[in-house]
């Protein structure tokens, strides 16, 4: 017997009923009055009310070009590889954006006028194009193009101290024109004339500089870039790709080669010059792979200037400075900044720690040398007492990050690898109404490893280490522990991509040129595909893996969230494979990438099996290249547009 109390509940349920036939029938007998209601229905973009908020860590990144104000010791500026041009006013303490009214963020020199301080010149493209040469006349508030649209990548500027209108733009050169060389103007960048052109579109200037005391006699290094792609040079190739000295007697009108007595006669890989004051351009010296060199007779004969085995040239710096108000003080960058106060006989580590700051440039103000700024892999800082004490990098949010991923709590916590600067793990909200330092740490992997949060245990997150290897971190106890070490039978990037399957959280997955995969958290390994390294078609590589081939490695991977068992690997070599079942493999590489290309990052779709998203790396190319498909890789689209 039903109880009293459902009777109103059915008489609930019977009008319910009888309005919904109502509106039924209403909708049925009057269909326009139904689709004005649609129509009258507003479009509704979600993604309008996104928003990008910076969450930190709130720290500096890699400095590629600095630059300062003689006349105003509290002005500096630094450019970056991906985020600008930033200035202080304050001689360090608050730095500004200055650059974003560009459409390019890649950084490779800096020069402010020595006869009017609110013109700046930048030069764009350092690892990424830029597109040429930018102007400011109001000390960076406005920036305008002046030319060299084509060179991509520039690595200095000199200006002329007696005439504000020369200026040497040196640059690197590309695959698809010969754009290498130098470049000067006599009207401010009106014109350009080019009067070094490079015999081989690979080859470049990576360093130029001028007597401080005799502005017409320039030295310029130049530099035979290798070919991506198979392995490292022999030594008779290496020949091939060799660097020189040139040096310019009439403001870089013409080029001449420096003398050869003296230095090495194998391969010396990207050099480094500079001019020491007072000797009208005589003294010069040069860094490169087999040490420090110092030529008195304006480079017709050099000398070993120091024996310390330190002072080493590598392709990553190669970069040296004098102090312009005294020839004896010589600054080398390596992973820490050495100097000498003998004129290069001997060394002193002077800043930063061995293990590696990584000094790129510095600007010592020709008027007071105590007053400098230093660019280095964790951003840029300034000193005002001859480098006792230095300014702060946590005060400038330019950190290069190379992957970023987030775990599965809530609130959530996100992951990210920064540049010389390791892995951090930072909150995505905070108890405190901001996010400060107190809310991120670091989580014990390598600058550009790949991470991948354990599914099961967020104390545990899976990171890249040295060599490919990759780490278990243990947010409880801090303990760091090697999980996969590459051994002769396995190549692998400088880091091992690495994610779990996003449904099987016990299922851990690495790349090396084969998918490898675990179910133990590391304990154990099995080879999981074929050679994904090699283009469809071509022989299996069932015998070891040819070590020295380090471009043909998986670099990214992708496990679908809507098709279990769905995997993409893209490679270092440029092919795109794709398993749906986790055992049949196929090439479906899209036909349009160019030659020496490299897979950057694969996203499948969270919503569409058939689709995915490829970023491809290639160097030449003018514009970024980002890639769709929506049928499993039988077709692709381009989807850089707008980028």
């Amino acid at each position: 017997m039903l109880k009293r109390t459902s009777i109103p509940n059915l008489e609930k349920l019977l009008l319910v009923r009888t309005l919904l036939i109502a509106l039924v029938v209403f909708t049925s007998l009057f269909p326009d009055c139904q689709a004005q209601a649609a129509a009258a229905q507003p479009s509704v973009d979600f993604s309008q009310a996104l928003r990008w908020r910076l969450i930190g860590p709130f720290r500096g990144g890699r400095v590629t070009a600095v630059a300062g104000v003689p006349a105003d010791p509290a002005t500096y500026y630094f450019g970056t590889p991906g985020g600008g041009i930033w200035k202080t006013t304050d001689g360090g303490r608050l730095w500004k954006p200055i650059f974003d009214s560009v459409p390019v963020a890649s950084i490779g020199a800096i020069a402010v006028s020595p006869a009017d301080p609110n013109v700046i010149f930048a030069g764009t493209g350092e690892q990424t194009a830029g597109d040429g040469v930018y102007k400011s006349t109001d000390a960076g508030r406005s920036w305008t193009s002046i030319g060299l649209k084509d060179v991509l990548f520039i690595h200095s500027i000199l200006l002329d101290p007696r005439n504000p209108e020369l200026i040497l733009v040196a640059a690197a050169g590309e695959r698809q024109s010969a754009t290498g060389g130098i470049y000067k103007s006599s009207d401010g960048g009106k014109s350009w004339n080019k009067t070094l052109a490079l015999d081989d579109r690979n080859a470049g200037i990576y360093d130029m500089e001028q007597a401080p005391d005799a502005p017409e006699i320039i030295y310029a290094a130049r530099l035979q870039q290798s070919v991506r792609g198979g392995p490292p040079p022999n030594p008779q190739q290496r020949a091939a790709q060799d660097g020189e000295i040139l040096v310019s007697t009439d403001e870089g009108s013409t080029w001449n080669k420096s003398g050869e007595e003296g230095l090495p006669h194998e391969a010396r890989g990207r050099i480094g010059v500079a001019v020491a004051p007072g000797a009208h351009g005589k003294t010069v010296y040069a860094i490169m792979s087999q040490g420090l060199f110092r030529s008195d007779d304006g480079g017709a004969h050099w000398n070993r200037a120091t024996t310390d085995p330190r002072i080493l040239g590598t392709g990553y710096f190669s970069r040296i400075f004098i102090d312009p108000n005294n020839a004896g003080i010589v600054y080398v960058a390596q992973t820490s900044m050495y100097r000498s106060k003998d004129g290069g006989k001997t060394f002193e580590s002077w800043m930063g720690a061995p293990s590696g700051d990584d000094v790129h440039v510095l600007w010592i103000n020709p008027r007071n040398s105590k007053h400098m700024i230093l660019g280095v892999d964790q951003g840029g800082i300034v000193s005002v007492d001859g480098g006792d004490s230095w300014t702060s990098w946590y005060n400038q949010p330019t950190g290069q990050f190379y992957h970023v991923t987030t775990d599965r709590q809530f609130p959530y916590t996100v992951y990210a690898a920064q540049q010389d600067s390791g892995t951090a793990a930072v909150h995505s909200r905070s108890d405190f109404g901001e996010i400060t330092t107190r809310d991120w740490a670091p989580i014990g992997g390598f600058e550009f490893s790949f991470i991948a949060p354990d599914p099961l245990n967020a104390n545990v997150i899976y990171t890249g280490g040295w060599y490919g290897s990759v780490l278990r971190f243990d947010r409880l106890t801090g303990q760091v522990l090697p999980v996969f070490v590459r051994s002769e039978k396995y190549r692998t990037a400088g880091m091992a991509p690495a994610a779990f399957s996003p449904q099987d959280p016990h299922l851990l997955i690495v790349g090396s040129q084969f998918v490898m995969t675990s179910r133990d958290g590391g304990a154990t390994w099995r080879q999981a595909s074929p050679d994904l390294t090699q283009k469809a078609g071509s022989k299996s590589n069932a015998e070891p893996a040819d070590t020295r081939n380090q471009n043909a490695v998986i670099s990214t991977l992708s496990l679908s969230r809507v098709h279990a068992g769905e995997i993409w690997a893209g490679t270092a070599n440029g092919i795109v494979q794709l398993t749906v079942d986790g055992r049949t493999w196929k090439d479906v590489t899209p036909p349009s990438l160019p030659a020496h290309a490299s897979i950057r990052a694969i996203e499948c779709s969270a919503h569409d099996a058939a689709a995915a998203y490829v970023v491809v790396n290639a160097r030449d190319e003018r514009g970024p290249m980002m890639l769709r498909t929506r049928d499993y890789g039988k077709s692709w689209q381009s989807i850089a547009a707008g980028l």
